[in-house]
C-alpha cells in the first residue's frame, strides 16, 4: 500500500490524516496516510527515513515549510515565490516541491463561499508565511486592488517589493500598517493570515474596512468565532468564515497531484465543519 504523512511539530493536531482517509475511501485509492512529528532539528532526517520505508510523499506544515523547499531537487514556482512548500512527492530519488495553501485559499472562496475576486477590492492581514503563500493565487484571480496590512508595515513592505521585483502585482499590490487602513476602507473581501487568532488576540482593525457585504475570512480553522471574526460581527459583518475549507481544498490539490484523482471535497467539508457561535 501507498504510504503518505504530514510531517511537522507540534503534530497530533492535524487533520489531515482523517481528510485523505476520507479521500481515499471515496475515491478507491489505496495508500495509507499518517501523521509524522520530527524533531525541530531533524526535518530532513524524518524525511529520508521516511521515503528510505517507501514512502511516496508528504504534506509539509509548520515549522518546516521552509526547510521543504530546501530539501526538494524541484521547485514549482508557487513555491518559489512563497518560498515555501506544503507538498513533496518522491519519484526515485528525485524530490518535487509544490505548495497548494493559495489555491486552496482561493477555491474555497470562489467555489465554496460564492466570493468573486476578480475586480475586488481585497486586504490580507499578515506579511509571515501563510500571506506569502496567498499572494501569487490572489493576484492571479485578477482583484482591483489587494492591500497587505501587517503590525509592523515594513514587513508588509518588504513582501510587496519582493513580489514586485518578480513582476507581481504591479498596480495592484500595496502594504501599510493598521493605522492607516481606514483611508483604504471598505473591502470586499479581508483575509486574517496572521497567527493572532491561534492566541486569541484580537487586531487593531479600524472598524471601516469592514463594509455591509464584506466577507470576513480567517484562515485559523476549529476555533468558532475568533477575536477577528467577532470584531467582524460587532462591524455588522454578516459574512464569516474560517479556514477549514482551505485546508481540504489544498488537501484535495495535494492528493490529485499524488493520484491523479481530485476527490470531491464537500462532503469533507460537511463533516468537519464546526458553527462559527
Amino acid at each position: 500500500m501507498d504510504r503518505y504523512a504530514v510531517i511537522g511539530h507540534p503534530i497530533g493536531h492535524s487533520k489531515s490524516p482523517l481528510i485523505h482517509t476520507l479521500f481515499a475511501r471515496a475515491t478507491g485509492q489505496a495508500l495509507e496516510y499518517s501523521a509524522i512529528e520530527a524533531p525541530l532539528d531533524g526535518f530532513a532526517a524524518t524525511l529520508d527515513a521516511f521515503r528510505a520505508a517507501g514512502g511516496r510523499g508528504v504534506n509539509v506544515t509548520l515549522p518546516f515549510k521552509l526547510e521543504a523547499c530546501a530539501y526538494a531537487d524541484e521547485v514549482s514556482e508557487r513555491a518559489r515565490i512563497a518560498g515555501a512548500a506544503n507538498a513533496l512527492t518522491f519519484d526515485g530519488a528525485s524530490c518535487r516541491a509544490d505548495n497548494f495553501d493559495g489555491v486552496g485559499l482561493v477555491r474555497d472562496l470562489t467555489v465554496n463561499l460564492g466570493q468573486p475576486l476578480a475586480g475586488q477590492r481585497v486586504l490580507l492581514l499578515g506579511a509571515g508565511g501563510a500571506a506569502r503563500g496567498a499572494l501569487q493565487p490572489l493576484l492571479q484571480a485578477g482583484p482591483a486592488c489587494l492591500v497587505v496590512a501587517n503590525r509592523d508595515a515594513t514587513k508588509a513592505d518588504d513582501l510587496v517589493r519582493t513580489l514586485a521585483a518578480l513582476g507581481l502585482g504591479h498596480g495592484v499590490l500595496s502594504a501599510c500598517g493598521y493605522p492607516v487602513l481606514a483611508q483604504h476602507a471598505p473591502f470586499d473581501l479581508i483575509i486574517n493570515a496572521t497567527a493572532a487568532s491561534l492566541h486569541a488576540e484580537p487586531l487593531p482593525l479600524p472598524a471601516q474596512v469592514f463594509g455591509p457585504h464584506t466577507l470576513a475570512y480567517d484562515m485559523v480553522y476549529g476555533k468558532g468565532l475568533t477575536p477577528f471574526l467577532r470584531q467582524a460581527q460587532a462591524a455588522g459583518v454578516t459574512r464569516l468564515a474560517d479556514g477549514l475549507g482551505m485546508l481540504v481544498e489544498q488537501a484535495a490539490e495535494t492528493f490529485a497531484w499524488w493520484r491523479g484523482v481530485r476527490p470531491d471535497t464537500r462532503p469533507v467539508i460537511a463533516q468537519l465543519s464546526v458553527p462559527l457561535t
